[in-house]
């Protein structure tokens, strides 16, 4: 992963309106702001209206979480967006994936998976290089997948990809509880 030189520092959430403030404040791992709502929330209504969507691809939607995270893990490693990744290694993990699963997450579809789960790989590639799902792999998701299945598939990796956009050229840098993270003597 290529680290990023953080671009947009942290908001005061003493600034933020009272409304604001505890909707950044929603967002804490260990008694604390996770980084990327501390950076977002230097544009308030832009969080706003982002969360909602995003709340529904995290938590909301009809895939599996075992296969989201997938998606999500495959889309930021493509992107290199050393945020995403850690954040969701922790998450996938959460959500049953193994170790040696996150390792060949980042080495792709022929990476000896069943092909349901090398398919979910594959949507993400293909997204990122062609804008749009194979026809081959359309059809191998299809076999377990119904059509809102499909759409939250597409609409997970396009969220995480703007995401991964975004942590990557705001530089949102990893919060302390993440490994990877630079730790403060």
């Amino acid at each position: 992963m290529t680290s990023r030189k953080q671009r947009i520092p942290f908001r005061d959430f003493s600034t933020l309106s009272a409304e604001d403030r505890e909707r950044g404040e929603r967002n804490k791992v260990n008694g604390a702001v996770v980084n990327i709502f501390r950076v977002l929330m230097q544009n308030p209504k832009l969080a706003r209206s982002w969360s909602r969507f995003a709340g529904y691809i995290l938590g909301g939607q009809s895939l599996p979480a075992r296969d989201r995270e997938i998606l999500i893990l495959r889309i930021g490693w493509l992107n290199q967006a050393p945020y995403e990744w850690e954040q969701h290694v922790r998450i996938g993990k959460a959500a049953g994936l193994t170790d040696d699963e996150i390792d060949r997450i980042s080495k792709g579809p022929k990476a000896g998976w069943n092909k349901h789960d090398a398919a979910l790989i594959q949507a993400a590639d293909d997204l990122r290089e062609k804008s749009v799902v194979s026809e081959e792999t359309w059809q191998q998701l299809s076999e377990r997948y119904s059509i809102e299945q499909m759409m939250d598939a597409v609409f997970t990796i396009g969220q995480y990809n703007l995401v991964s956009w975004a942590l990557n050229s705001f530089g949102v840098p990893l919060d302390d509880y993440l490994p990877g993270a630079q730790k403060s003597a």
